[in-house]
């Protein structure tokens, strides 16, 4: 017999820190076979880290273990399995204590870890420690999806992982629901686009979209995504019928561009061709994919190292009425002078215009913040707060600050790294307690098999743009955009719902004319890629978020609001494109 057709995965958090009653919600809200959720991030392997420095039998989200004890016993009722990477550093402290959890619930549930991502104890073999930050504070591995198809093979109704890869918590259920090999490429490609449209929950469902339509941006709740996954890798992206949101392929579309790269889409069980992904509208709320072709995967592993880097501080004026540039010149030297050591890096920036017809005192003004990181906590620590607050009595007419400065707090630096995937220990950890260690997957060793793609075709390759006059009006008038961050890189992608916007698109906003219009990049590295069937295109800016989000002295550390920032800025449309 065949496994039934499709296999149903929802997601009910996209970050740690997510709407707590998702998990519920998607279990009460609709049929589901598997229900998985996305904890991890650089920034919370390195908030587990420094709770696992107070309580060395901490380390995973403690938020999973309210969420089951509330939910665990409806997921049994309703045969969904949960497979989650709540385990964080500590998988198998996360998956003893669910056991306890069902025992006292009078659950009989199996549950099952994956572990061998931590190289924590390895980490002067592979020379992690040799950087100005000393030793990595957490140093984890992205492993693959074959722990988890072991787990459930097993007959493990929870899976808990540490550090894998978000596609993973969906590919490993498909994998073992279908019997793929190792080198279905396209089946496991597949599954991997669905995966990364699932992992960042409701912005596949309109969340963050760019833009407003009245049945996205109301008071209703989001409704999370789920996708019907089929035996070739195929899906339909859709959500529990009656919540909040919208599926179209433009919300789609947006969280395929988030936080990637090129065309090729790197992981440990596979390389997807993300410029081979096809998406069509298949009926309200439903976007179906296919089309998506793979490639072995690279014979390395990518390893997510946090290193404690000091503490990091700000203070914000407010700038009040006339003479704002004056003012502004005025407090920077004044504080920085008043400074007794200047911190290693200190970074100004101004936010908001004074109003001259503004009807409230909010409207006249303007914040100016400066944010500083040291190593040293004497410098940007009390000291740091005491020098603006002096100022208080002495500085610009009007002074007066947002808030109470404070003491400062700890930030991490973020140092990517790769390691031989042969060197790495994927084990899975059994219901019953075995073990079993997973083989590396099949590698090209850096370069390319499985299906071709077609290449896209060159802006040569196009035909002329549209005739007629131009207008200047923002670039978010024809055209969307996401941002978001990869370590300290940030990335922006931008799509248009028509063939002649696309021409024009692909034509128009290059690398050159990304500089005119964000001048903030100045000399940074760009990358420019092109995705024509998705009409859109990704740019990865290289180092515009310093060392990651929570090294980051940038007033948008994450990046998530350049998209937003690129679709403001004028520019010349044909008026036939609008």
């Amino acid at each position: 017999m065949q496994p039934r057709d499709p296999l149903r995965i929802g997601n009910a958090s996209g970050f740690y820190g997510d709407r707590f009653s998702a998990v519920r919600e998607m279990l009460e809200d609709g049929p589901l076979d598997v229900l998985t959720g996305d904890y991890l991030a650089e920034l919370t392997m390195l908030i587990l880290g420094r709770g696992r420095m107070k309580d060395p039998g901490a380390g995973y989200a403690s938020a999973f273990v309210r969420q089951m004890e509330e939910s665990l016993g409806l997921a049994v009722e309703n045969g969904t399995k949960i497979v989650t990477n709540a385990g964080g550093l500590n998988p198998a402290g996360l998956a003893a204590k669910l056991r306890e959890l069902a025992e006292r619930l009078g659950l009989e549930v199996s549950i099952a870890h994956v572990e061998g991502d931590d190289l924590l104890p390895r980490a002067g073999e592979f020379g992690f420690g040799r950087t100005p930050y000393g030793p990595p504070l957490t140093s984890n591995a992205y492993l693959g999806a074959w722990g988890i198809v072991e787990c459930l093979n097993a007959g493990a109704d929870v899976v808990v992982t540490g550090r894998v890869t978000d596609a993973s918590l969906v590919i490993g259920p498909a994998a073992a629901h279908f019997g793929w090999a190792r080198d279905d490429w396209d089946a496991l490609a597949g599954a991997t686009v669905a995966g990364h449209v699932l992992e960042c929950g409701p912005q596949a469902t309109g969340g963050n979209y760019a833009f407003f339509a009245e049945e996205i941006y109301n008071v209703k709740a989001l409704g999370f995504p789920l996708a019907e996954i089929h035996a070739d890798g195929s899906s339909v992206i859709t959500k529990h019928p009656g919540t909040g949101g919208v599926v179209s392929t433009g919300t789609v579309t947006a969280q395929l561009l988030y936080e990637i790269q090129g065309h090729r889409y790197l992981g440990p069980d596979v390389t997807t061709r993300f410029d081979s992904i096809e998406l069509a509208q298949d009926g309200r709320d439903r976007v179906r994919i296919s089309g998506v072709r793979g490639e072995a995967p690279p014979d390395s592993l990518k390893v997510c190292n946090n290193h404690l880097g000091g503490v990091r501080n700000e203070v914000v004026f407010v700038l009040t009425g006339l003479d704002l540039e004056a003012k502004e010149k005025f407090v920077r030297e004044q504080f920085e002078a008043s400074l007794q050591r200047r911190p290693q890096r200190l970074e100004w920036s101004l936010i908001g215009r004074p109003d001259p017809e503004a009807t409230d005192e909010a409207g006249a003004s303007a914040l100016l913040r400066g944010c500083a990181r040291d190593a040293d906590p004497a410098v940007v620590g009390r000291p740091f707060s005491a020098a603006a607050i002096e100022l208080a009595l002495a500085s610009y007419p009007g002074f007066h600050l947002t808030a109470p400065p404070g003491n400062g707090s700890p930030f991490g630096v973020y140092l990517p790294a790769y390691v031989p995937n042969t060197v790495v220990v994927h084990t899975a950890v059994l219901p019953d307690g075995s073990r079993r260690e997973i083989e590396p997957s099949i590698t090209w060793g850096g370069g390319a098999g499985g299906t071709p793609v077609e290449e896209p075709p060159g802006a040569e390759a196009e035909p002329p743009g549209p005739p007629g006059p131009a207008r200047t009006v923002p670039l978010g008038r024809v055209a969307g955009a996401r941002s978001g961050d990869k370590g300290g890189d940030g990335n922006i992608g931008v799509w248009v719902d028509s063939e002649e916007r696309w021409r024009w698109l692909h034509r128009t906003l290059t690398v050159e004319r990304l500089r005119e219009l964000l001048p903030d990049i100045g000399d940074l590295a760009v990358e420019r890629h092109a995705f024509p069937r998705l009409r859109a295109l990704n740019f990865v800016i290289e180092g515009v978020l310093q060392e990651g989000v929570s090294a980051s002295t940038k007033f948008d550390p994450q990046g998530k609001g350049l998209g937003e920032w690129l679709r403001s800025r004028p520019i010349d449309i044909p008026e036939s494109l609008l």
